[in-house]
């Protein structure tokens, strides 16, 4: 279906979601929100989409924060309603059963870096600039910034670009663990693609299983985790994929998955 805000586009397995309010860089108001947790909905169940690469229109930003208009707009209720919206799409891109790679081009500050954060890997341009400024308007992350943000680079460094409010370029971000990889501009896309079609000879029972195992077992005992990735190992023992994986191996061809 099209979309106002958002453009998508599918190729070889892969789905592309571009943020597309460059005009005023990508900033993320109700209805470009809404948008997203629909295409989210829409890549989860689709069989024939394997990943999903995550980026934003224009060279300046990815997504530069809220509105500011409409949050300006908020009381207690509307603004605890924004909130729990938010944290539940990117909760679905978070969980969706594909991997997800977010392509970061320019400014992703606020509810942009957490979107960024809730994709299963972060690719970004030199270019690129990451924050979560909300203090300096009153307010905190709404998204789950203060959340996933210690989760990815440890509590002390969060606290700090949090109540700081500090923006940090990319080679900071890669050397805290926010993204993975600092390519030019120029090669961006063709990086997160390089990515997304490797993940795609992949078995894609095992990158569900996979990321699954990281998700649940992050925030319980140790052992309570050990377990969660040994049902989950066990579970894929038993799979068409695993035999095909290992008998491919073994003959020293390449493995065609079929996710069964």
């Amino acid at each position: 279906m099209p979309y106002e805000h958002v453009l998508v586009e599918k190729r070889d397995r892969i789905v592309y979601v571009t943020l597309n309010r460059p005009e005023v860089l990508n900033a993320l108001n109700d209805k470009l929100v809404g948008e997203l947790g629909a295409v989210f909905d829409d890549v989860a169940d689709d069989p024939s989409v394997g990943v999903l690469i995550l980026t934003g229109a224009g060279e300046k930003a990815f997504a530069a924060g809220a509105d500011i208009q409409e949050i300006s707009g908020k009381d207690a209720l509307s603004g605890l309603a924004m909130a729990e919206r938010g944290q539940r799409i990117l909760r679905r891109l978070e969980t969706m059963p594909k991997p997800s790679i977010a392509a970061v081009n320019g400014f992703a500050l606020g509810g942009g870096c957490e979107i960024s954060m809730a994709c299963a890997i972060r690719i970004a341009s030199e270019k690129a600039k990451f924050g979560q400024p909300e203090v300096n308007l009153g307010i905190i992350p709404g998204y789950a910034g203060t959340q996933r943000l210690p989760r990815l680079v440890g509590r002390g460094v969060a606290m700090e670009l949090i109540l700081t409010g500090r923006i940090i370029d990319a080679a900071e971000a890669l050397r805290i663990g926010l993204v993975t990889q600092v390519v030019p501009p120029e090669e961006l896309m063709a990086t997160a693609e390089k990515v997304a079609k490797a993940l795609l000879g992949k078995g894609p029972l095992a990158l569900r299983a996979a990321m699954d195992a990281v998700n649940h077992g992050f925030d319980v005992e140790f052992d309570d985790a050990c377990k969660i990735e040994a049902n989950m190992f066990g579970v894929l023992c038993a799979t068409k994929d695993m035999k095909e994986g290992t008998e491919a191996f073994l003959k020293k061809r390449k493995p065609e998955f079929t996710g069964e």
